[in-house]
Parts: C-alpha cells; sequence; structure tokens
C-alpha cells in the first residue's frame, strides 16, 4: 500500500516545499516594493489600523488577498480548459505568486494577533510539522538527484559522457555528408 502511496506523497510534499519558498521569495520582495512606494502616511495608517483589529477581525483581512484573488484563478484554469494553456498557466501562477507574496507581508504585520487565536496557532504548528515533513521526504531525492548531476559532470564519467556526446556529433555529421553524396549521385 506505501508503495502506491509514495507518488501521492511526494508530490504533497513537494507542494508543501513550494508554497514554503514562493513565501519565503516573495514575501520579502514584496515588503521592498511596498516600502519603495511613496505613500508614507497611508502605509503608517494601515499598519496602525492593523495593530488595532481584535484578533478574529485580523484574521478576517489576512483571508481577504485569497478571496479576491480567486476569480484570477478560476479565469487561469476556465482559459486551460479552452485551449489557451500557456496564457491560463501563467494567469493562474501571476495570481498565485501575487497571492503568496501578500499573504507573506500580511501575514508579519498581523502574525501576533493571529497567534492569540488557538485554532490558528494549532493550524500554524500543523504547517510547520508538514514543511518538516516534506523536507524528510524530498531532501533525500534531491541528494540524490545532486549526486547523479555531480557524477555525471565531473569526473571521469563527466569525460566519457563528453567523449560519447562527441561521438555521436561526428556520426551524424558523416550519416549527413553520406545523404549529401548519394543525392548527388
Amino acid at each position: 500500500m506505501r508503495r502506491l502511496l509514495r507518488p501521492f506523497i511526494v508530490i504533497a510534499a513537494i507542494i508543501i516545499l513550494v508554497e514554503t519558498w514562493l513565501w519565503e521569495r516573495i514575501g520579502p520582495a514584496i515588503r521592498r516594493v511596498i516600502a519603495a512606494l511613496p505613500f508614507a502616511a497611508l502605509k503608517q495608517a494601515i499598519h496602525d489600523g492593523l495593530t488595532r483589529l481584535p484578533p478574529y477581525a485580523t484574521l478576517g483581512v489576512f483571508v481577504i488577498p485569497v478571496l479576491l484573488l480567486i476569480p484570477f484563478k478560476l479565469a487561469g484554469l476556465s482559459l486551460i480548459a479552452h485551449g489557451h494553456v500557456i496564457l491560463g498557466c501563467g494567469v493562474f501562477l501571476l495570481a498565485k505568486v501575487v497571492g503568496v507574496g501578500l499573504e507573506a507581508f500580511l501575514f508579519e504585520a498581523c502574525k501576533p494577533k493571529l497567534l492569540q487565536i488557538p485554532l490558528f496557532v494549532r493550524l500554524y504548528d500543523t504547517w510547520n510539522r508538514w514543511v518538516i515533513w516534506a523536507h524528510g521526504h524530498i531532501d533525500p531525492v534531491k541528494r540524490r538527484l545532486q549526486a547523479y548531476t555531480r557524477l555525471v559532470r565531473g569526473g571521469r564519467s563527466g569525460r566519457a559522457f563528453k567523449l560519447l556526446m562527441r561521438f555521436r556529433r561526428i556520426q551524424r555529421e558523416r550519416a549527413a555528408q553520406m545523404e549529401g553524396a548519394a543525392g548527388r549521385a
């Protein structure tokens, strides 16, 4: 049974790690963009408003970007379903990236209030355990792939691989020359 579940476990682990990676990379980028905006008074008013909210109202603010981006994600999926795969994937991924970035930014601003909600604390701890679990499943595979890549690129195997590729290229060139000579005859 575990063998049958293995692909689903790996896919779940990859999804968790991609979400975490996006959160860690895009959140700071959104914070830098917001810091570069010239609306200091507006930014301070938003921050002050967030700090005055009670914890459950802060949770509502935290959910707003998710709700606002659902139509864009659905539009991306609709485009994919109607045959516009590249455009649909682009719209969906853009909505995903913007959503994760805004959530990361808001989470940092709202974290003290959100951690006053017992259910949120349990969910936050569960998410952190899932990230550790995902690393436990993906990191060994990642290390094996990195070792294989090093083996193919460097050392004797790397030279042998380059020599093999050179030999195949020479064979293709000779075959093309022979076809050209046969076509002229």
